[in-house]
């Protein structure tokens, strides 16, 4: 079925994307609502069109392309490495502009050389803008959310309070306020004095037997809701983290870390300096780091006009390492955004392990700068 409504500019799109060596694919409308529900983070969540099939089943109308794209490559038990392309509407609330868009993009999936792969997708989202967008000088901002993991996990904190700090990643006032938490923890409040006690000593299993009873006399279908051994163990968490306080010196790194922002031709020895003078191990990451740096040159890529910032992320919670947006220069429209999501086709169903990179294009903000 033609696309109608289509910018001027989407021969030159699928152009590009031929030439990348990409396959076109399509998916339907209308999605299984889960996926997004579970996977792509609550700045999505709360602004997806949803409906319901006659059997009661969630569904939602695309919100976008890269869970579709990756459950149809899951479903046709393709092989891997693929690269794929997409051209079609999305809809999803917006706070400026109209609800029903469209969007392009590329989706990198199965290639084992993780660095090179990261670097060609940056190249391809600066190259095709360059074509659509001739003569405006592009601004590109990246993050890595596996570093940011690294040093979370090298300061010690439970891993409660990792999972909290990792899932505000690139949302600084949810990030503050954590932070503002772990600096003055507060106690917990509102607890039975019978479930105190027993967190107190560590007595789990007489935690449960209460909880156990409580239940069976309030008439509280345990079918219906998580075990008593699950409540036990989430209040022992909850206790925990809110016991947990993040000593000055420590919370002085993690400020040290986040403040970082400079071009991404310094950012290695930057962040290796960061790492030797905090004591930090960070290992793996930064070699990760190191090798994408290294990789965009080797593809003609300027780090020197790369921004790197260590505390920006993109609010989709799938991204596992790259994030990366590029806007106009002196303006905050994004016209590409994208990263690597290495962990989402294993929970969408894969059976192997598969890693990924992509990249999405806002065309009517593309429309927009070239209009300008």
């Amino acid at each position: 079925m033609p696309l109608i409504n289509l910018p001027d500019f989407a021969g030159d799109l699928l152009a590009e994307f031929a030439g990348r060596r990409t396959e076109r694919v399509d998916t339907p409308i209308i999605q299984p609502a889960e996926p997004f529900l579970d996977m792509a983070g609550e700045d999505l969540r709360r602004r997806i069109f949803m409906t319901e099939s006659e059997t009661g089943a969630s569904l939602c109308l695309r919100p976008e392309f890269t869970i579709p794209v990756c459950l149809r490559h899951i479903e046709t038990a393709t092989g891997t490495p693929k690269r794929y392309s997409y051209l079609g509407e999305i809809f999803r609330q917006r706070r400026e502009g109209g609800n029903e868009f469209y969007q392009a993009g590329i989706e990198d999936l199965g290639d084992r050389d993780i660095a090179g792969a990261d670097a060609r997708l940056i190249g391809d989202a600066i190259g095709i803008l360059n074509r659509l967008v001739p003569g405006k000088s592009l601004s590109v901002t990246l993050g890595d959310q596996a570093v940011f993991e690294a040093v979370v996990q090298a300061l010690g904190l439970p891993s409660g309070w990792q999972k909290r700090l990792i899932h505000a990643f690139g949302n600084m006032t949810h990030l503050k306020t954590l932070l503002a938490r772990l600096a003055s923890p507060q106690p917990v409040t509102g607890l039975d004095p019978h479930v105190l006690d027993f967190l107190t000593r560590g007595d789990e299993q007489g935690l449960v037997t209460h909880i156990d009873s409580t239940m069976k006399a309030t008439g509280y279908s345990t079918n219906a809701s998580r075990s008593p051994l699950e409540i036990a163990r989430r209040l022992r968490e909850k206790l925990v983290l809110s016991e947990t306080h993040l000593d000055d010196g420590a919370f002085g790194v993690l400020e040290e870390f986040l403040s970082l922002s400079l071009p991404l031709a310094d950012a290695s020895s930057a962040l290796a300096g960061f790492a030797d003078s905090a004591g930090l191990k960070l290992g793996n990451a930064l070699e990760r780091f190191d090798a994408r740096v290294a990789a965009l040159a080797k593809a003609g890529v300027d780090a020197s006009e790369i921004e790197y910032r260590a505390a920006f992320g993109r609010p989709l919670d799938y991204y596992t390492g790259l994030v990366y947006e590029v806007t106009l220069e002196g303006s905050p429209a994004v016209l590409a955004g994208g990263g690597r999501f290495d962990r989402l086709l294993t929970l969408l169903g894969a059976k192997d392990h598969i890693p990924a990179v992509g990249f999405a294009l806002w065309l009517d903000r593309i429309e927009t700068a070239r209009a300008a």
